[in-house]
């Protein structure tokens, strides 16, 4: 696809949002062409920054007559080009809808917009002492309803849930420009097919979202956070498993190897953590709660795992300060390695008993193929962010054996039960690995219900599917 907007179409759509939200100067097409999946840039022919649910039914209607593509654009901090407008096309910009609707502190739901910042909004409920738990790395840039197009999860997933975990329903423009709403405002509802749960990681393709209604939890009072050196990076992949199978549940259990600690201290400045030479692993383990006591004895259970494997002093975090240090050091891992190198990431995710399969897997991958990996990421729940260094690799190298490499990571995650995304997405750079999870069955399945929401292909096309399936 790549119909062209002419003068008529331009003034038509400036009809609906007005001058002053339409955009075709280069400048701004750039900036809206880009987010932070490694170097690409697709600018859209356009771009247009509506603020009701009206005008992006207005716009879709033009759209779709036209068999013109439309990409909504959130806070483009995505790593898997989800919001590339790859085709060109339209631009929709969701910046506009920006608002915290209502906080139900009775039901304990918040309804809220797509470009809230995912920060804001667990800010914003912790004022009335309620907690909203997906915490992605990008908490404080990316927006809700890139969460929701992506199923975000982040560290306290593994105790908590992902993103789908929250939503209840959404107010979404379907590509013929209908608004609906896809569900209710219940924590339970048997009714017919799941439609708010279909477009959760729908990536932009099947409708544009504009209202998420949210559940909640209450917020807890107390957390105990420590930080486990391993002398083997394999066995604080070992110690995973074995601390839920302890029957602790952390709500959270973070993994980071040496150089992603290393590459990261020197990134963030004044990060007062030391790390001894031979330490080639940490596990940044956290328990929350109501009560002191029960988290105390928690702590300790974990000790008592931990301690039979080889691991250096434990780091307990005294105090608010020591723990904000901690969390900022996991958060700012993927910011250090983008700053040190060029880089390709990916998202594997398998059942956390295969973990250390998994991390020696890759390393012999990149052995193989030539190329240097530094791998972090939620382990409570499987989630091993594959970061694939460029370093000296030659250009070719880096062009035609690095995706071999790749697809082989992928065979084996597949292989140990695992898939291709813990909660990157798809979207354009891993769409080609797609026939390694998904049979030519599941594939049209797929096909099947995007064809049913959006016949003429305008929603985000060239995501998610394989180029020549």
């Amino acid at each position: 696809m790549n119909t062209p907007i002419t003068a008529e179409i331009l003034q038509q759509l400036d009809r609906i949002v007005g001058s002053a939200y339409l955009f075709t100067d280069e400048e701004t097409r750039n900036h809206y062409g880009h987010d932070e999946t490694e170097d690409y840039v697709f600018p859209p022919s356009v771009v247009i920054k509506p603020g009701t649910p009206e005008e992006i039914s207005a716009i879709l209607k033009v759209a779709n007559e036209h068999k013109i593509p439309v990409t909504a654009i959130g806070a483009r901090t995505g790593l898997s080009g989800g919001a590339l407008s790859i085709h060109q096309g339209i631009g929709l910009s969701m910046e506009r809808f920006n608002k915290i609707l209502n906080i139900d502190e009775k039901n304990l739901q918040v309804i809220v917009e797509p470009a809230v910042i995912t920060q804001v909004l667990r800010e914003a409920v912790a004022e009335k002492k309620l907690f909203y738990p997906p915490d992605p790395s990008s908490q404080g840039s990316c927006w809700i309803g890139g969460n929701v197009a992506e199923n975000s999860g982040g560290a306290r997933a593994v105790k908590y849930g992902v993103t789908k975990d929250y939503v209840l329903n959404l107010e979404v423009v379907l590509a013929n420009g209908e608004i609906i709403w896809t569900g209710a405002n219940t924590l339970k509802n048997s009714t017919g097919y799941n439609l708010t749960q279909l477009m959760v990681g729908s990536e932009g393709t099947l409708g544009i979202i504009t209202k998420i209604v949210m559940k909640l939890l209450p917020q807890n009072t107390h957390n105990v956070l420590m930080l486990v050196p391993f002398y083997n990076a394999n066995e604080a992949c070992e110690a995973v498993s074995a601390i839920f199978r302890a029957g602790i549940v952390p709500s959270a259990l973070e993994f980071m190897e040496r150089d992603a600690i290393d590459w990261t201290l020197k990134f963030v400045p004044n990060l007062n953590v030391t790390v001894k030479d031979e330490i080639q692993a940490h596990l940044l383990i956290e328990v929350d709660g109501n009560y002191p006591e029960i988290l105390f004895a928690e702590a300790e259970k974990i000790m008592a795992v931990v301690e039979q494997f080889q691991i250096d002093e434990v780091l307990f975090a005294d105090t608010e300060d020591q723990k904000n240090a901690l969390w900022k050091m996991r958060r700012s891992v993927a910011e250090a390695v983008k700053a040190n190198s060029i880089y390709k990431e990916e998202d594997t995710v398998v059942p956390r008993f295969e973990l250390p399969i998994l991390l020696n897997g890759i390393k012999g991958i990149g052995n193989k193929y030539g190329f240097k990996s530094i791998c972090y990421g939620h382990a409570g729940d499987g989630n091993l962010h594959v970061n694939i260094i460029k370093d000296t690799m030659s250009d070719e190298n880096w062009k035609t054996e690095v995706p071999k490499g790749i697809r082989e990571i992928f065979e084996l995650t597949v292989a140990l039960k695992g898939t291709l995304s813990g909660e990157h997405g798809i979207g354009y750079v891993q769409k080609n690995f797609m026939d390694i999870a998904f049979s030519e069955t599941h594939l049209q399945l797929m096909k099947g219900i995007k064809t049913i929401f959006d016949p003429n292909g305008i929603l985000n096309p060239g995501k998610i599917f394989p180029d020549n399936k």
